[in-house]
């Protein structure tokens, strides 16, 4: 028996190798990652609920239902827990300057979520400031990301961290603005950290999650968003914090995370973020030899059918706004990076507020180092 199951498994060993291989249809409808017809969908998207091309002339009443049309295409959001967002401090050490604690706040009666919060020593109330963490492909860690871990945290966590902050030039982004004065507050993203999956992650499981989320009618993307939302509300309650002074930041994703925040919530009365702005004609397209051109982290149904990233970032507007891109930043290409930026001066300038927009292309990769970290700094000093 044995002499004749070893030479099948080996037949269909090599099968599944030359199919594998050799399967590919003499027609399709699909390249890469995109749909063949992609540029026949870029040409019909004409964004009827964008200022300046929407029926609505008043911008308030515009902001109003451009806000509301991103709300309903992220789909339903999170109960609310039933006691507002209580918090618990699950450990406290003093660092130089600031305490750092580590929470678990109820931002829904679904889930509590783990958070990082720096205060700074001496009399507040201080400015605040919400530091959203980046995606990376990396989901073993996330609040980690932007501020060093607690000694509480495992030596596998801490190690990491530190890894993963040689992007940022070794220095933690969140550390940085508390020595400087700020109250920080950081939380794991959906996926990230401890809110990631109890098994191994791999990149391609987060797409795999997200599309069951929402066969239960609720976006993955959304989540994150309707989170940084709760997350400010709970910053602003804090007795250390002056809640007129609250602002946002962050990279890459972290940075789509800040101006979606800003968009979104009063609360936010400054943003600023690096490397995560383009507009969708030069995301979704053929021109550049990308393995990965979207990606649910950012996706909310049938929102482009109505808004592009830079429309859906002047609903901020007047807010005082920085956005940081680098030339060398393969992600988002620097002919979208500039459209995306002329459309949002364009809105700024339509209501006076041109000088509280301030945009810039430096000759840098996809990263946040020191040099960004400290213009982001003194933005924040200048409008908080």
């Amino acid at each position: 028996m044995k002499s004749v199951v070893i030479p099948v498994l080996l037949a269909v060993l090599l099968f599944c190798h030359l199919t594998a291989a050799s399967q590919r249809r003499e027609k399709y409808e699909f390249v890469r990652n995109l749909p063949a017809y992609a540029d026949s969908l870029i040409a019909d998207l004409d964004y009827p609920l964008a200022w300046g091309h929407s029926d609505i002339k008043d911008f308030a009443a515009w902001k109003e239902a451009a806000r509301q049309k991103v709300f309903d295409c992220m789909l339903t959001p999170p109960p609310a827990p039933a006691d507002g967002n209580q918090a618990k401090v699950i450990f406290e050490e003093q660092r130089d300057g600031y305490k750092a604690r580590k929470i678990e706040i109820r931002l829904s009666r679904y889930y509590v979520v783990p958070a990082y919060v720096l205060i700074p020593d001496g009399e507040g109330p201080f400015p605040a400031v919400n530091v959203l963490h980046d995606h990376g492909g990396h989901f073993f860690i996330g609040k980690e990301k932007v501020i060093r871990p607690l000694a509480c945290e495992d030596s596998t966590v801490i190690k990491d961290a530190e890894a993963w902050a040689e992007g940022y030039e070794g220095q933690f982004f969140g550390d940085y603005l508390a020595r400087h004065g700020y109250v920080v507050f950081a939380a794991d993203a959906p996926m990230w950290g401890e809110r990631g999956l109890k098994e191994e992650m791999k990149r391609n499981l987060y797409d795999m999650i997200s599309g069951n989320m929402m066969m239960y009618g609720i976006n993955l993307s959304a989540y994150m968003t309707y989170d940084d939302i709760a997350g400010t509300e709970y910053l602003a309650t804090m007795p250390e914090v002056d809640a007129s002074r609250i602002g946002c930041t962050g990279w890459s994703m972290g940075a789509y995370r800040t101006w979606m925040l800003a968009a979104l919530s009063d609360r936010v009365k400054v943003g600023a973020a690096v490397c995560w702005m383009v507009t969708t004609d030069e995301q979704l397209t053929f021109k550049y030899s990308r393995t990965e051109n979207g990606g649910f982290a950012n996706c909310l149904p049938g929102l482009r059918r109505w808004l592009d990233y830079p429309h859906i970032a002047s609903i901020a507007c007047p807010k005082p706004m920085l956005f940081i891109n680098g030339t060398q930043d393969k992600l988002f290409p620097v002919a979208g990076v500039n459209k995306a930026f002329k459309t949002m001066h364009d809105t700024w300038e339509s209501q006076g507020a041109a000088d509280r927009l301030e945009t810039e292309l430096w000759e840098i990769p996809h990263s946040c180092g020191k040099r960004a970290q400290e213009r982001v700094l003194r933005f924040l000093q200048k409008y908080l």
